[in-house]
């Protein structure tokens, strides 16, 4: 069986194989800010919580509240965290869901974990089938800790070969995206194998997050390599160059010495590339250096405990020195919700996930997407910059 048709035979306690739709046992079940919707679909039903210690809160959308409504939001959930003894409830001073729910334990192998946010494929990469769900759907799940799913076909995915300096898990799934496209894992669970299976769980948490950009509905590490497989892809990155996504589309794919534009604005963070080991590659490239005049440069920690491990490791002096503005954890400018708001006609490199038009402001904007050492040179020269010319 492939890892996620044993984890929904566990949490279902039948023998899924995929196509079968089976009712299965939530072990875990994430919302951010946009509990607020959860919570008045859930009081609509007129239900009780099923376990409050299995719902896990975490506000990092729009942290601090960046307008009345977002803060009434806030205030509703706190409210009904309070109610009904939440005990898993992370305010604005944690961080981003992806990166709380790992560091504070809420993540094991075999685990069943539904998320109100589309990249809770992030946990895969500790081996749980974990996927996004709505705010209807939620409500079920708070009032009844089960879940009708299909259970999906499955992808093997296998990287070789070694990779060069200064080319990324960032560019490793980037490239994979661009080669099967945006439509290409739809409602698949994709298994990695490889050299990606002995890489920090930093980088596999970055390839499982991604891989939502190529549709999966699942991308787990830790599997048992058995199949059956839908399908099997191999991916030889010897000679793979740091990689680019170019606007409006995740899938539309370059080698970043193909690409020659000015940048307004660089970023650096996120769910997908704000963990110590992002900050470091960054903090490496731009020591004793100054961004360029033009560029606006914002750093993103993932969480307040990556923030603090980069405060003692000297990394956010390095930031400062040369330019930079660190922010507090959060989504607010991957999503354009606040906090580095694009104008139109402004251009930005960001080591986010996403560069759907008007996604991070102005809908005349522009959004490359590529690691964070591409996002630092890039910073440096004022221009999107291989990090190999650094």
């Amino acid at each position: 069986m492939t890892l996620a048709e044993k984890i929904l035979s566990e949490k279902s306690g039948t023998k899924a194989t995929a196509g079968d739709i089976v009712e299965a046992s939530i072990d875990k079940a994430m919302s951010h800010d946009n509990a607020a919707l959860v919570i008045k679909k859930f009081k609509e039903i007129r239900a009780k919580l099923w376990d409050a210690n299995k719902v896990v809160i975490i506000l990092d959308h729009r942290v601090p509240a960046n307008t009345i409504k977002t803060a009434e939001a806030h205030k509703t959930i706190r409210q009904f965290v309070n109610k009904n003894g939440i005990k898993n409830f992370y305010d604005i001073n944690y961080g981003i869901c992806h990166q709380v729910m790992i560091e504070e334990g809420h993540v094991k192998k075999g685990m069943l974990i539904v998320g109100t946010d589309s990249h809770t494929t992030s946990y895969g990469a500790l081996g749980a089938f974990s996927t996004g769900i709505g705010a209807t759907e939620m409500a079920s799940v708070w009032a009844t800790g089960k879940i009708w799913l299909k259970v999906p076909e499955t992808y093997k995915i296998n990287v070789v070969g070694k990779l060069p300096s200064m080319v990324f898990a960032k560019d490793i799934i980037l490239h994979i995206i661009g080669r099967l496209k945006s439509d290409g894992a739809n409602y698949k669970a994709c298994e990695f194998y490889g050299i990606v299976e002995n890489m920090p769980l930093a980088d596999k948490i970055t390839i499982s997050n991604m891989s939502m950009e190529m549709g999966a509905k699942a991308a787990l590490f830790n599997g048992s390599n058995d199949g059956p497989y839908k399908k099997e892809f191999e991916f030889d990155v010897s000679s793979l160059m740091p990689q680019i996504a170019c606007p409006h589309s995740v899938d539309n794919v370059k080698p970043v010495n193909d690409v020659n534009e000015e940048i307004d604005q660089a970023v650096l963070g996120s769910c997908t590339n704000g963990r110590i080991e992002d900050l470091r590659i960054a903090a490496k490239i731009l020591h004793g250096k100054k961004i360029a005049k033009n560029v606006r440069m914002l750093i993103f920690p993932a969480s307040m405990k990556i923030y603090r491990q980069a405060l003692e490791e000297g990394l956010i002096k390095t930031f400062i020195d040369s330019g930079a503005i660190v922010m507090n954890p959060g989504c607010g400018c991957c999503l354009g919700a606040h906090q580095g708001v694009l104008a139109g006609g402004e251009v930005a490199i960001s080591s986010t996930n996403r560069n759907f038009r008007g996604r991070m402001g102005s809908k005349d904007s522009k959004v490359y997407l590529a690691s964070p050492a591409t996002v630092a040179a890039s910073a440096i020269k004022g221009k999107i910059t291989d990090p190999r010319d650094i």
